[in-house]
């Protein structure tokens, strides 16, 4: 089994979501965008699959190298991880099995914990 945890500043997403036109495109899926647009605070649910991603990527070893997309996080209240393209070849030739996922924020912050099971 692997772990991996990120934590971010919700007012840094938000600068990169105000600043920067691409960055919901480059970095979230579509289904992600339209449940994190839907929210009051949109800047919350963006900062939290963002630190999704990062911890996934983490638990799979492949640090920040992936393509954003390639990891979607899905479903509420338990967030579901679903891998893509060379992400998803990654996790197969390291023998990723099942990913399990929490996320959490504050006002000011958004945390996540990745475990990757062995296949």
């Amino acid at each position: 089994m692997r772990v991996g945890v990120d934590l971010i500043e919700i007012p840094r997403i938000a600068r990169a979501l105000e600043r920067y036109p691409g960055f919901r495109e480059r970095c979230f899926t579509e289904a992600e965008r339209a449940y994190c647009d839907s929210k009051p605070n949109p800047p919350q649910h963006y900062a939290a699959r963002f630190a999704g991603k990062e911890a996934v990527g983490k638990a799979l070893g492949s640090g920040v190298r992936f393509t954003w997309r390639e990891i979607e996080i899905a479903g509420r209240p338990k967030p579901g991880v679903t891998l893509s393209g060379k992400t998803k070849a990654w996790a197969e030739r390291v023998g990723a099995g099942e990913i399990e996922l929490s996320m959490t924020h504050s006002r000011e912050l958004a945390q996540a914990v990745a475990l990757v099971a062995d296949a």
